[in-house]
């Protein structure tokens, strides 16, 4: 149950970190990729990458806040492959900093990329799957922030729990036409989003970049290691294969044990 054979699999942010990880995985393991990035250059460069190492890979310009852009680039990826069979809401950012301080600016900002861009890229290939009717899984980048909150990260942890409510309410409305939704919710995965984020939280905290990683990001780990790319991509495989409603409007926390439910 591993196995993408034909699958169009459209992945925001998937020029790099983490959604690059999972487009290269499921194009390894016969999917189609749509590779949906802020920067075209970057979609292409990916694209190339993956079609250069035997894979079938298509890149769009996508800005996940911007309702035109995310229709559009939905539409480019059905006009070329036909269909959506796989979303994966997977675009994101961070921005560290006391309530007190965040600028409102910033706060409208993260909310806009994590919880607009997945709802806006959900409704697009929502309406190609429910015309379809032929089934269809969407899979949201959440984080171990969508069941436990951290200090400096409100709109990032208010986000990620709206990810939950919005991808049962999809689990709900979707059963009817064989669209699963589900939410990964990874612990800290080293790159350069999280890399940024240790001497930002060291400042703001008083504390050294080490004790940053071993006490604030792997703390609650049950062996001090990261999360890796490859460990949620296999997540996001798992959950593109499922083929029935019987694993839908669920969390799947990979986090070497950070939290446990």
């Amino acid at each position: 149950m591993t196995r993408l054979d034909g699958k169009v699999c459209l992945v925001t942010g998937s020029a790099s970190g983490i959604g690059k990880r999972i487009a290269e995985v499921y194009a390894a393991n016969g999917g189609k990729v749509v590779i949906a990035d802020l920067k075209l250059d970057a979609a292409q460069a990916t694209a190339t990458e993956i079609s250069n190492a035997g894979g079938d890979a298509f890149a769009v310009a996508m800005d996940v806040t911007d309702e035109a852009q995310v229709d559009r680039g939905v539409a480019d990826a059905i006009a070329h492959y036909g269909r959506i069979d796989v979303l994966v809401s997977n675009a994101g950012i961070q921005i560290v900093n006391k309530i007190t301080d965040f600028a409102f600016a910033d706060w409208k900002k993260m909310l806009a990329i994590h919880l607009d861009g997945a709802f806006l890229t959900t409704r697009a290939c929502l309406r190609d799957m429910e015309k379809r009717k032929a089934g269809g899984a969407i899979i949201y980048m959440g984080s171990v922030h969508s069941h436990e909150a951290s200090k400096l990260k409100a709109p990032y942890v208010t986000a990620k729990h709206g990810l939950l409510g919005l991808a049962r309410t999809v689990a709900k409305e979707a059963a009817e036409y064989g669209v699963r939704a589900n939410v990964i919710c990874p612990g800290f995965v080293r790159t350069p989003l999280v890399e940024k984020q240790i001497p930002e939280q060291a400042k703001e905290l008083g504390i050294s970049e080490d004790e940053v990683v071993r006490n604030v990001m792997l703390k609650g780990t049950v062996d001090g290691e990261f999360t890796t790319v490859d460990d949620v991509a296999n997540v996001a495989l798992f959950l593109a294969a499922f083929e029935t409603n019987a694993l839908t409007g669920q969390s799947l926390v990979v986090s070497h044990g950070w939290f446990m439910q």
